[in-house]
């Protein structure tokens, strides 16, 4: 049936897709990274907090013993600032990794089509029909395995540290504090790690689902190619009117002809000679109605017409309407301009004349 989704999605339709924001995107795909990566920049990041405390906390006795409010103000302030700073480098990197995530499934674009509103949206069917389809199934077998594959990392993880926990009173503050740090860090690693791998499959379910979606008919397929290339009728409507302009225009020009060489009714040619502007040049030129036309503006306007077979049939193939003459036939162009000007002498140039002396022109 023409009307079954079995076509591949064109660079048009996925254009417009993109457009609407309908992108095959996981938003799995960039939380695991973001997790990961705060993993690795949160170690640095509470040291340079803990280091700016300590800088700002041996300030305080100095704010004790001379309650300033200016003092204490600018040292809250600095405690604010350095704040900020310890934290850029996290933020920093959390922002990046949520563009590149974002930029890796499938670019970084602005729907601003979404920002329309429509009523079409504000229908609760769709939404209930998701409830119930295979996305909402999908989305519940995500969801038990994302719960079983965290809850595996963590019993992984704490079991080794929960003996070392039931004897913490024998070690110091210190290294307690630094021993849970290292579970905690270990335990957002590979918790990010797993993430990332069934991030991975979510992100292929919604690229086919969403690729699944985007398909066409064979039909809409005919019909977006008939509207990106244009309608054949109309694309020979305009050739057509194209080719008529272009016929006015050197119809125009066949006036400005010193000399109409034809065939000597099928085919016509005009050419003028400005000794200024170099070799003489093809104004107009056409077969049948056209080289009727041609003649009969030559015959209006007393333009000498030579008859010369093998020169007008020639020229009319080889030579473009406005370019000069190739070089192979200047001989015989120049005895025709040469006949009609012995013509023009004796005052018997308007009429058709026969070439008495033809010149051979060379094979096209």
């Amino acid at each position: 049936m023409s009307g079954e989704k079995t076509e591949q999605p064109t660079a048009q339709k996925l254009k417009k897709a993109k457009q609407e924001g309908q992108i095959g995107r996981s938003q799995d795909v960039g939380a695991w990274f973001g997790m990961l990566a705060a993993s690795i920049m949160l170690p640095r990041t509470l040291g340079s907090a803990f280091d700016y405390a300590r800088e700002s906390m041996t300030k305080i006795p100095d704010v004790i013993a001379d309650p300033d409010p200016v003092v204490a103000m600018g040292i809250l302030k600095d405690g604010m600032m350095s704040a900020a700073w310890a934290v850029l480098p996290l933020a920093l990197t959390m922002m990046v990794v949520g563009i590149a995530a974002a930029g890796a499934q499938g670019g970084i674009r602005v729907a601003s089509k979404l920002f329309i509103p429509k009523f079409k949206r504000l229908n609760p069917l769709p939404g209930i029909k998701k409830m119930f389809g295979p996305q909402s199934l999908w989305e519940g077998t995500k969801a038990l395995i994302k719960t079983g594959v965290l809850g595996g990392v963590l019993y992984v993880t704490v079991k080794d540290l929960v003996p070392l926990l039931m004897t913490a009173g024998r070690l110091p503050l210190g290294t307690l504090l630094a021993v849970v740090t290292d579970a905690a860090l270990t335990l957002i690693r590979a918790a990010s790690v797993a993430g990332i791998v069934m991030a991975a499959a979510d992100y292929f379910v919604v690229r086919r689902r969403t690729n699944k979606q985007l398909r066409m008919s064979k039909e809409e397929v005919k019909q977006e190619h008939k509207n990106s290339e244009g309608d054949p009728h109309v694309k020979g409507q305009i050739r057509a009117r194209q080719m008529a302009m272009a016929r006015n225009r050197q119809m125009a020009d066949v006036p400005t002809a010193d000399v109409v060489l034809v065939n000597p009714t099928h085919v016509a040619v005009a050419l003028r000679y400005d000794p200024e502007k170099g070799a003489p040049r093809l104004v107009a030129k056409g077969q049948g109605a056209i080289a009727a036309k041609i003649r009969e503006l030559a015959t209006e306007h007393r333009i000498p017409m030579v008859q010369d077979v093998a020169l007008a049939r020639a020229l009319e193939k080889s030579v473009e309407v406005g370019q000069e003459i190739p070089a192979d036939f200047y001989g015989a162009v120049a005895k025709v301009l040469a006949f009609v000007m012995s013509l023009k002498s004796r005052g018997s140039a308007a009429g058709l004349h026969r070439n008495p002396n033809p010149t051979p022109v060379p094979a096209i």
